[in-house]
C-alpha cells in the first residue's frame, strides 16, 4: 500500500455522482504527456488545447475533464479518489505501490528498467551484483526484481553519473533506446521490467473509467486485462 502523502490528501475524496464528469489526471510534464493528449483526440473526446499554465482543460465530446498532474504522483491521486483513473508509466505504477488497477495498456511510452554498469566492469550479469551498491530513482522495484542483497543509493536525476561519482558500482534505470548508457560509459547487464504507459483507476473503477479502457484498448488492438484488471496488489503478492 502506498503510503499516504504528506498534507495534500487527508481522506479518500467522496465517490463521485454518476452526472459528474470523469476526471482523468494526464501526465503534466515530460515524455508521456504529448502522447496522452493525442490519444484523447484520437478517442474521440475532443480536448481542449491546455494552455501553459493550465492544469485542468474539459474535452468537448464527452463529459470528461483532464487534469494536470506529475507523472510520480498519478497513482496516489488515483489511489485517493482525486482523479477518477489516470495516464502514468507502468514503472511509476509499480514504483509507487498504490492500490489501483490498470484498465488500459496504451502502446506509447516504450521503455524497459534495466541495471547498468561500467563498460570496464567485471559484471556481467545480473548474479554478479550481490553485494553491489546500487544507484536508482526506483529503490523498490530494484530491491524487489533483483531478489539479492543490495545496498542501494537512493538518486534522483543523472542516476548514469552515479559509478563515476564513486557513488554506486551499478544502476537501476529506464532504458529507451540505450544511447544515454553508452554516451555515459555504461552498459546493461539485465531486464528487470518492460514498461509503458498505462490507464489506471482506482480499486473500484467507476463504470466510465472502464469503458474509456476499454476503448483505449480497442484502439490498440488489445484485450482486456486478466479478471478485468490487473491490480498491483498482485504485483505485490497480496
Amino acid at each position: 500500500m502506498a503510503s499516504k502523502r504528506r498534507g495534500r490528501v487527508r481522506a479518500r475524496a467522496a465517490a463521485p455522482a454518476p452526472s459528474e464528469p470523469l476526471r482523468i489526471a494526464v501526465p503534466s510534464k515530460g515524455r508521456l504527456r504529448e502522447p496522452a493528449i493525442e490519444l484523447l483526440h484520437d478517442a474521440g473526446l475532443g480536448p481542449e488545447t491546455p494552455g501553459d499554465r493550465a492544469l485542468a482543460f474539459p474535452c468537448r465530446n464527452a463529459p470528461v475533464e483532464a487534469l494536470l498532474v506529475r507523472a510520480d504522483d498519478i497513482p496516489e491521486y488515483v489511489q485517493d479518489g482525486v482523479v477518477d483513473c489516470g495516464i502514468t508509466g507502468l514503472d511509476i505504477v509499480r514504483e509507487r505501490g498504490a492500490d489501483v488497477v490498470e484498465l488500459a495498456r496504451l502502446g506509447f511510452g516504450a521503455c524497459s528498467l534495466e541495471a547498468a554498469v561500467p563498460t570496464e566492469s567485471a559484471v556481467q550479469s545480473l548474479d554478479d551484483l550481490r553485494g553491489a551498491r546500487v544507484a536508482t530513482s526506483f529503490p523498490r522495484l530494484a530491491r524487489e526484481l533483483l531478489h539479492r542483497e543490495l545496498e542501494l543509493v537512493d538518486v534522483h536525476g543523472s542516476v548514469e553519473l552515479a559509478p563515476r561519482l564513486g557513488l554506486a558500482d551499478a544502476i537501476v534505470d529506464l532504458v529507451s533506446s540505450g544511447s544515454t548508457l553508452r554516451t555515459n560509459g555504461l552498459r546493461s547487464v539485465g531486464r528487470l521490467l518492460d514498461s509503458e504507459a498505462v490507464l489506471v483507476g482506482p480499486a473500484e473503477p467507476r463504470e466510465d473509467a472502464r469503458a474509456l479502457g476499454a476503448v483505449f484498448r480497442r484502439m490498440h488492438g488489445h484485450s482486456a486485462p486478466s479478471s478485468e484488471a490487473s491490480s498491483t496488489r498482485a504485483a505485490r503478492g497480496t
